[in-house]
């Protein structure tokens, strides 16, 4: 491996380099070492560590070149961006040498001073007028992770076309290794305070539907050592709204001593915080992931503690919204093709246009920029995440976490909870029972693992699904349906599989982690059928890829 070799002759001069490569066996630097880190569905996302695999002030300076040569071809100069980051090992240092490499190409920089959420970022680059943003951040990755998000000057992250480019020009830049990060003007760097959290905050709070509703809601809240504290806290304050936080999940620590994982989708990651809300007597949990982009729902129903999936959240978020708002002329709804069904019938429910995006929540946001003439009301993902308004252009658990604390409210003066609402939903329309599965399958064998996977199913006939007979299936790679429709989408290696009884599975890679998603929406007339149904498709779906 010729990169090893770059990396050892840097090693004399960089203790921490020579340290890793000790301390490293054959098999992690073959992973380190055996290719570059690539952009996904969420830019670019590694462990930390020496190598071009690995998340290092290298590989972002390599990536900055890129992303700098990008945006003076696309735009000229007198250009600026904003940098965020979270909480993660490194992640101010990557956002300043990020800010230096681009100093190099006359381009300015508000960087944030603090740690803040990667939606603050996205309304930022709008308010200052930037061309575009990065972001430092692994979201709900463990903390061995860190990584690299950039947006355009949307606010939207860059979407295949413009990533392309990006990509093109960092493989035009010499190896990482041969990068001076030292370079840089400073002075070239405006550093944004916490001052500016309350003109984020004021936004969000104009995106209330009923602020004059009486607040008897208590909630807990975590921002699981992530960027969501204090503003979330700040945020439920100056509305009014009653809110306990996890004090020893609130500080900025990269090691996340206090949780067992940051991840909202992980039950584990509610512990601490239903202890609390069983000791103080309170009806919801909200809980978002590192860099606040994501968030997660637990709720009292019948004395009981019950988490809500991504899924279930946006399907209620849609019913309280379509219920309170005041109806504009073109209202459109957006989710993904590994999203519940039961959102699209609610919304078709109410009248409201729906389209579907491939996963990733730039789609979404490209969608809003290019549909204008459209009246946006809402935009979600099955992974927890939610945008309301569309002053930010990617998914935005502040935002998420008002509309549900007032929707639970609500509904609380109401004598429900949002369990009884999620109910009153599978009463007319069925019961849907949506789970991911994310099989991990690290390395270069993983990958390779993966990516045959997805061949062996195309080369299948897939006749039935536990016992369930397909109707058709969509292949997004190569944008046809099984009936040979073309579909309106950009390639990417999903395959989707649609039984007779309304059911769906669908089969990606992540865009971010080493792993295989299997993503079931199971209908039927209970949820206990529906259960059973899934466990038998599942089974059949597992058996057939040897996992």
């Amino acid at each position: 491996m010729d990169s090893l070799k770059q990396w050892e002759a840097l090693a004399p001069q960089n203790e921490w380099i020579n340290t890793a490569l000790n301390n490293m066996d054959a098999q992690t630097k073959q992973d380190a070492f055996y290719k570059s880190l690539e952009f996904g569905t969420a830019g670019m996302r590694g462990l930390l560590g020496v190598g071009p695999n690995r998340m290092n002030i290298y590989t972002i300076a390599k990536a900055n070149l890129g992303f700098g040569k990008y945006l003076v071809e696309t735009f000229g100069k007198d250009i600026s961006i904003a940098i965020a980051y979270d909480n993660r090992h490194q992640s101010l240092e990557f956002a300043t040498v990020s800010a230096k490499i681009l100093s190099t190409f006359g381009i300015k920089s508000y960087v944030f001073l603090n740690p803040r959420p990667t939606p603050e970022l996205s309304f930022a680059v709008r308010d200052f007028k930037c061309v575009g943003g990065i972001v430092i951040t692994a979201s709900h990755n463990p903390k061995e992770y860190n990584g690299y998000k950039v947006y355009d000057e949307t606010g939207c992250q860059l979407v295949d076309h413009k990533i392309k480019r990006v990509i093109d020009l960092i493989n035009e830049n010499p190896i990482e290794t041969d990068i001076d990060v030292s370079v840089g003007d400073e002075s070239m760097i405006t550093w944004i305070d916490t001052d500016y959290d309350q003109v984020y905050l004021d936004a969000i709070k104009s995106i209330q539907l009923r602020p004059d509703e009486k607040k008897t809601l208590n909630t807990v809240f975590t921002s699981q050592h992530g960027t969501s504290f204090p503003l979330i806290p700040d945020l439920f304050k100056q509305t009014g709204y009653s809110v306990d936080v996890v004090t020893e999940q609130s500080s900025y620590d990269p090691d996340f001593t206090n949780t067992k994982t940051p991840n909202p989708e992980d039950l584990a990651s509610y512990d601490l915080a239903i202890d609390y809300a069983r000791r103080l007597g309170s009806d919801l949990i909200l809980s978002c992931d590192p860099d606040a982009d994501r968030m997660g729902i637990v709720v009292k129903h019948e004395g009981e503690f019950v988490y809500l999936t991504g899924n279930q959240g946006g399907s209620i978020l849609q019913e309280y919204i379509y219920t309170s708002m005041k109806r504009p002329a073109n209202p459109i709804m957006y989710n993904t093709v590994v999203t519940s069904d039961l959102g699209e019938k609610i919304a078709k429910a109410y009248d409201i246009e729906v389209q579907k995006t491939l996963t990733g929540f730039k789609y979404i946001g490209e969608k809003i920029e290019k549909n204008k003439n459209k009246d946006f009301v809402f935009g979600y993902e099955e992974s927890y995440g939610y945008l309301i308004a569309p002053f930010v252009r990617d998914k935005d658990a502040l935002q998420a976490c008002m509309m549900v604390a007032e929707a639970a409210n609500y509904y609380k003066n109401q004598g429900k909870t949002l369990v009884d609402v999620l109910n009153g939903l599978y009463d007319t329309h069925g019961a849907h029972y949506e789970i991911t599965v994310a099989v991990e399958l690290k390395g270069e064998e993983g990958l390779a693992q993966i990516q045959e996977i997805l061949k062996s199913l195309r080369t299948s006939d897939v006749d039935s699904i536990g016992d369930i007979k397909v109707s058709h299936f969509d292949d997004y790679l190569t944008s046809q349906r099984s009936d040979g429709t073309t579909l309106d989408f950009p390639s990417s290696n999903v395959l989707k599989y649609f039984l007779e009884d309304g059911s769906w599975v669908a089969i990606r890679p992540s865009g971010t982690e080493p792993k295989c998603k299997f993503y079931y929406c199971i209908v039927a007339k209970t949820m206990d059928e529906a259960k059973e149904k899934q466990i038998k498709i599942a089974h059949d779906i597992m058996t057939r890829v040897g996992l």
